[in-house]
């Protein structure tokens, strides 16, 4: 492949790509600012398996619908400190009074739907620890194949193996988990690799 690095900015346009103001090459989403930036280059599609990483995860993506990640990524800190760093056992102890009174915190993403279901997904994360646990449910619908896509229009917004992570995240009690937000999910922990050959690599 030729070296993305020559190609005008046209050119990367067409790919859903853009080069930074460090020189660096990635998509459009993540050049709005410097947060975004580290958080694309640091953390986006890195390997996340553990109950308590992939818990905090289900939730964001939650709290992101019919926003943009930068808002909830701005708001993160403050959203682990409101539930005890998404450690399930110390969100499912919260009262239902504790989850009401975040929504009067703008700091938060107040959407008191959303802030219940934290709660409501960390119960449904305790339960499952009965059975094959949420890293194993989660990961047992990462794709056995996947074509890393060689631009933006072919990055989908859910798959079928998201569809069927979402079905069975309902079926467990989870909420906030359709296809779309489980396909995020997926891009997020690393099941799948959305990084258009060419573009900043994980750094570290």
């Amino acid at each position: 492949m030729k070296d993305i690095y020559t190609f005008d900015d046209a050119h990367l346009a067409q790919l859903g790509l853009q080069r930074g103001v460090d020189g660096r090459i990635r998509p459009a989403w993540a050049e709005a600012n410097d947060q975004m930036r580290k958080y694309y280059d640091e953390e986006w599609g890195r390997e996340i398996r553990d109950e308590r990483g992939l818990f905090e995860r289900v939730c964001l993506e939650g709290f992101q619908a019919g926003l943009s990640w930068n808002v909830v990524l701005r708001k993160r800190a403050d959203l682990r400190t409101a539930f005890h760093d998404f450690d399930p056992d110390s969100v499912a102890a919260m009262t239902d009074k504790e989850i009401e009174s975040l929504a009067e915190r703008p700091e938060l993403i107040r959407n008191k739907r959303k802030l219940a279901a934290v709660k409501t997904n960390a119960l449904a994360t305790i339960q499952l620890r009965e059975t094959e646990g949420l890293s194993n449910l989660l990961w047992s619908f990462a794709p056995e194949q996947w074509e890393i896509p060689l631009n933006h229009l072919e990055i989908p917004t859910q798959t079928n193996e998201s569809e069927a992570m979402a079905k069975a995240l309902k079926k467990h009690g989870f909420i906030f988990v359709g296809p779309v937000i489980c396909f995020a999910l997926m891009q997020a922990v690393g099941m799948v690799d959305c990084r258009i050959p060419g573009s900043t690599s994980m750094l570290g």
